[in-house]
């Protein structure tokens, strides 16, 4: 009847930007007789209100055979995401035409199909299909460079091999204190490491001035946390990096500040009478919301730590966008953009600033959002995003994937992990989905190897998180497997595969903290390390897994196959995660030339996989 996923149904697929023509074709069910269907499309959210509707009439043409297919164009004069259904009127009263699971149509039974409109922007060149890795900058690499004396209430760890501190103090405050001195000039160390794996992108976890480990608590935007270097170190590792072909990407945490900062200052490290806490006169007074000065002020999730900022204020504003502002001061210092921390708790026209002045450094600088679900139909705070229609982000942290991709694994939800890529491939502008940040592990989750061996901690506190954290030999070689697999669905997807520092060297751990332990340098897992290595510079050098076409083949309980294509060459995946050997069902002969590129797992044939194994063929027409 109907499927957005199909060219017959719909040209083009997917998003499109405003003024593009988009043909729908129905073919109506045979026992609706004298159809007359109609498209029915409508700004998202708005389908029950008659005045939002827009009723475009389809016209009908006969197909070979007996049946008739109908036919409309649209275009789209606004950017915006709307939805759409089919109306069709016939003797026997009316039916609406719904969407399935796949895309595909239902009879009075399903949701609604989306179309994503944007202004056409460009996002920064040569970033499609790079390799991000992610760095915690206190966990990664200490230099040695003497650290000095410490500022008050941190904790340095003498060996760099402990564990983080996982216990709340005798106040039962988790205080995130502990540090083990990781720093800029250790990252610096260590580019023709990253570089070895194909790494074209380094994401930081918040290097500013912040007194806590995680340094989401800013203290001084200006200035990098002292245990981290400072501003020459920076523009060091920026050129370093530069010259190895590798971009620096900041986190931006720009919806809250520490309270213990310049800008706040409610625990008086700067100074007794200074700061929005303490001084009634004080020019970052307005950057926060007050219900009553100074001891009520709305906070982040309700830690009063983290007192929100006012992004409404004109001021904090011109402090983070503006010409003199953070954003150009690290931007001219050698950053290559940002990632935005809690995108979907910026306003709009926040984003829109921030954006703006991101790109006034230059094109090529990234907007990168952290959105946890579809980011192209989020709604936020009672309304829908903006995020992908031009004005906002180039591109967003991909969550969607991350959960699709261990469930298959995990539970054998292949029809699920088919969908979760289409959904975002159909409904993401494709400049967007070019660049997308594809995770497997972050600072926010459980590192891959536990997610995919160890019990599955939902609902569990760090007390049941510390007893389940240690895995045997069986459990770490198990889950060391499957996360290949998993590495090697992520890196051959469209995108940019994002690695978490110490994934490839065999971290394991549940949520923070354990997920944020220290690099094992000397002890990395060189089995695992090889795999990244092998295949980061086959991601890196291969033009059709970073720009190719993503065409489904086989999507089940026990293995997928797709392919990507570009031009006359074809990269075919098949991944079995099962117990049992399968047989690979290509959806065509392979030729004799066929490549095999890469291997998980044993597998020998193209035509048939071992158990949890899995192939990458290359074809050549």
């Amino acid at each position: 009847m109907y499927n957005s996923r199909l060219s017959f149904y719909k040209t083009p697929f997917g998003a499109v930007p405003v003024g593009e023509r988009v043909i729908f074709r129905v073919i109506p069910p045979e026992e609706l007789p004298d159809p007359r269907p109609v498209l029915e499309i409508f700004p998202i959210g708005r389908g029950d209100d008659p005045a939002a509707v827009t009723q475009v009439e389809m016209r009908g043409q006969p197909l070979p055979g007996e049946k008739t297919s109908y036919s409309c164009a649209y275009l789209p004069e606004e950017a915006g995401v709307y939805q759409y259904r089919f109306r069709i009127r016939g003797s026997l009263g009316e039916f609406l035409l719904l969407r399935q699971p796949d895309s595909s149509a239902g009879v009075n039974q399903g949701g609604l199909w989306q179309l994503t409109v944007y202004d056409p922007f460009t996002v920064p060149q040569g970033l499609e299909g790079a390799i991000f890795y992610q760095i915690f900058p206190d966990r990664f690499c200490n230099s040695g460079t003497p650290k000095g004396e410490l500022p008050a209430g941190r904790v340095l760890h003498q060996d760099w091999d402990e564990d983080p501190v996982d216990r709340p103090d005798a106040e039962g405050k988790f205080l995130c204190n502990d540090y083990f001195g990781g720093d800029l000039q250790g990252i610096r160390q260590k580019l023709p490491y990253l570089a070895g794996l194909g790494v074209e992108v380094l994401y930081l976890n918040p290097i500013f001035e912040a007194h806590s480990n995680h340094r989401y608590n800013t203290a001084d935007y200006k200035k990098i946390d002292p245990l981290l270097g400072n501003e020459e170190d920076f523009r060091a590792l920026c050129a370093a990096a530069k010259s190895l072909g590798i971009r620096v990407v900041l986190d931006g945490v720009f919806n809250h500040t520490g309270s213990d900062s310049i800008y706040f200052n409610r625990e008086k490290r700067y100074g007794e009478h200074t700061g929005a806490c303490n001084d009634p006169q004080s020019p970052y007074r307005d950057w926060y919301s007050w219900r009553h000065w100074p001891d009520s002020y709305e906070s982040w999730w309700g830690f009063l730590t983290l007192p929100n900022v006012n992004e409404g204020c004109e001021a904090y504003q011109e402090f983070i966008c503006g010409e003199d502002g953070v954003l150009r001061k690290w931007l001219d210092a050698g950053a290559s953009g940002f990632r935005l921390d809690v995108a979907d708790e910026l306003p709009d026209f926040f984003l829109e600033k921030i954006r703006e002045a991101i790109k006034s450094a230059g094109e090529d600088k990234l907007v990168l959002g952290e959105v946890w679900e579809d980011a192209s139909n989020k709604n936020s705070y009672g309304s829908y995003r903006k995020y992908l229609l031009g004005h906002q982000l180039d591109s967003v942290m991909n969550y969607p994937w991350r959960t699709a991709i261990l469930r298959f694994l995990r539970l054998g939800e292949g029809q699920e992990l088919q969908n979760a890529i289409m959904d975002i491939l159909e409904n993401y502008p494709p400049q967007v989905s070019g660049i997308l940040m594809n995770c497997l592990s972050t600072h926010d989750v459980p590192r891959c190897i536990t997610a995919l061996a160890a019990p599955d901690m939902e609902g569990r506190g760090r007390d049941w998180q510390r007893e389940h954290n240690t895995f045997t030999a069986d459990q770490y070689y198990f889950g060391r497997h499957m996360a290949k697999l998993a590495a090697l669905i992520q890196y051959t997807l469209p995108g940019c595969p994002s690695l978490y520092y110490g994934d490839e060297a065999g971290l394991v751990g549940y949520a923070d903290p354990f997920n944020r332990g220290t690099y094992p340098w000397g002890h990395e897992d060189q089995d695992l390390l090889d795999f990244f290595r092998e295949i980061g510079t086959l991601r890196k050098n291969s033009p059709v897994l970073r720009k190719g076409k993503f065409i489904p083949l086989c999507f089940g309980d026990s293995f997928c196959v797709y392919q990507r294509t570009l031009g006359a060459e074809t990269i075919a995946v098949a991944v079995n995660r099962s117990g049992d050997y399968q047989e690979v069902p290509w959806s065509r002969p392979l030729p004799e030339d066929a490549e095999l590129l890469l291997t998980v797992g044993g597998a020998e044939s193209l035509h048939g996989l071992h158990p949890r194994s899995a192939v990458i063929v290359r074809i050549r027409e």
